[in-house]
């Protein structure tokens, strides 16, 4: 879009199915390099992937070529795939259903 200027901060948060601790340290930088990819890939800002071993949270800027919910079925589902084609855990690796996503503003104001 052109003359197009936003600066839309958003922190997303998804955590793995059943809220089981299967991220493990061994392997996490691996699976945040790989999100990082996807995030840049979708020419959207990333400033920092983090976690811990049930969930994962994202801050980025989000440009407005891209829904939301379209740039985290994208990680969520690549990730996904990136996670079970490496055998890093026994059985079928998930993320939960839906997601949060919150304003970095809100946290501010409290």
């Amino acid at each position: 879009m052109a003359n197009t200027y936003t600066q839309i901060y958003i922190q997303v948060i998804f955590a793995v199915q059943g809220r089981q601790n299967l991220i493990r340290n061994d392997w996490k930088d691996a699976l945040y390099k790989y999100i990082t990819g996807i995030v840049k890939g979708q020419n959207q800002k990333l400033y920092i992937v983090n976690g811990i071993p049930n969930h994962i949270y994202i801050l980025l800027s989000l440009r407005p070529a891209i829904a939301l919910s379209d740039l985290v079925r994208n990680i969520k589902a690549n990730s996904s795939k990136f996670i079970n084609k490496r055998d890093w855990i026994r059985g079928k690796f998930q993320w939960q259903e839906g997601f949060g996503a919150f304003s970095p503003i809100v946290f501010l104001l409290r």
